[in-house]
């Protein structure tokens, strides 16, 4: 079968991997460089854990997830997970960190709860006094996105796919299998994929009954000498607890201290909008994390970055099928850890046509 694959983040990448290892032909066409650093998985790393609430089945669909990095990393013959566990404070009853505990429990899956002092003992950079408790749960780390884009893409060159980066698809026929790019040019296949992220709604712009986008940005920073070693060998942070919506990634693959939240996040109709940084958004962020980071204003903010992420109102991911055409979108700003599952989950649906049970496994139904 000869497959076009609309956008080259993680999940499109993925999905030519499991298409090419399938046997079949297959085309990706990315509108940037690959890796593409305004894809909303362009950046330098990202979160992988099982804690998710208890209601929402994802925490089960990590098993597959780790499962199908397993085999990516067998196949790029290297590991771009860095496994250092994560951790999450809770700061008020009913928080999200608390309720991804719940989940944890719920899953069976291994923790270890700390009292407060214990744990600002244990990680000098928790402002003691400022938070209920925190637990580290070892089964999760950092992926490292870029070096799993730049591995990815050679490894599909080398066995046979074509990547057209820098050329940017502005139409695609879903009854006919035809996509067009800005310069003209026209591309045809049995079946095309789009795995445009953000994007997607400048392709299918009557998806926006059912997708939201956002612009949002996180900062890295450069903690006070006397607490880096400790960021150095710390776990993620998954959550800091309260209404902060906030997680952070130490330094880790070349990458520096990341801090993002949620909270920065704007509403918009356009993923190309506002994508360069405005004065003082890294210092907004940053400030958000007092509590329950110790010394905040210490922290001197080097880079920002903005993203733009599709939303579903129930932050899980979507499919729609029509013609010779497949679009897969969303995971409300946190799918890259099921990245090379998605891909392979995609990849059999588009030879066998079951799109009900992708669906079913996107959405986590089927845990």
């Amino acid at each position: 079968m000869n497959v076009i694959v609309v956008g080259a983040g993680i999940a499109g990448l993925s999905t030519a991997w499991a298409l090419v290892k399938a046997g079949h032909s297959v085309n990706l066409v990315e509108q940037g460089p690959i890796p593409n650093p305004l894809a909303a998985s362009g950046d330098h790393h990202r979160i992988i854990r099982r804690a998710y609430r208890a209601s929402t089945g994802y925490g089960q669909l990590i098993t597959e997830a780790y499962e199908a990095w397993d085999e990516l990393w067998a196949d790029l013959g290297k590991t771009h997970l860095d496994p250092r566990g994560f951790l999450c404070v809770s700061r008020e009853p009913g928080d999200e960190a608390e309720e991804y505990r719940e989940g944890l429990e719920a899953g069976g899956f291994p923790f270890e709860l700390f009292d407060a002092e214990t744990a600002a003992r244990r990680w000098p950079f928790l402002q003691p006094g400022t938070f209920r408790y925190a637990y580290f749960s070892p089964e999760g780390g950092a992926l490292h996105c870029r070096r799993i884009a730049t591995d990815l893409a050679a490894w599909l060159r080398t066995h046979g796919a074509n990547l057209y980066e820098n050329s940017k698809v502005v139409s695609v026929d879903e009854e006919r299998g035809i996509v067009e790019l800005e310069g003209g040019q026209r591309m045809q296949a049995d079946k095309v994929v789009v795995t445009a992220g953000a994007w997607v709604l400048k392709l299918f712009p009557e998806l926006g009954f059912e997708l939201t986008t956002y612009r949002t940005a996180l900062a890295y920073l450069e903690p006070p000498a006397d607490l880096r070693s400790a960021w150095e060998a710390a776990p993620v942070i998954l959550d800091v607890g309260g209404k902060t919506d906030g997680y952070i990634i130490p330094p880790t693959g070349g990458a520096g201290l990341k801090f993002g939240s949620n909270l920065h996040r704007v509403e918009t109709s356009d993923a190309d909008w506002n994508r360069q940084p405005v004065a003082g958004e890294g210092e907004a962020i940053r400030n958000l994390f007092s509590p329950p980071i110790a010394r905040v204003e210490e922290y001197k903010v080097t880079e920002v970055v903005t993203c733009a992420y599709t939303f579903t109102t129930d932050e899980r991911f979507t499919a729609r099928s029509s013609g010779r055409c497949l679009m897969v979108s969303a995971c409300s700003g946190h799918g890259y850890k099921f990245g090379a599952a998605v891909g392979r989950r995609v990849a059999k649906a588009v030879e066998d046509g079951d799109m009900d049970g992708l669906l079913s496994w996107l959405r986590a139904e089927t845990a």
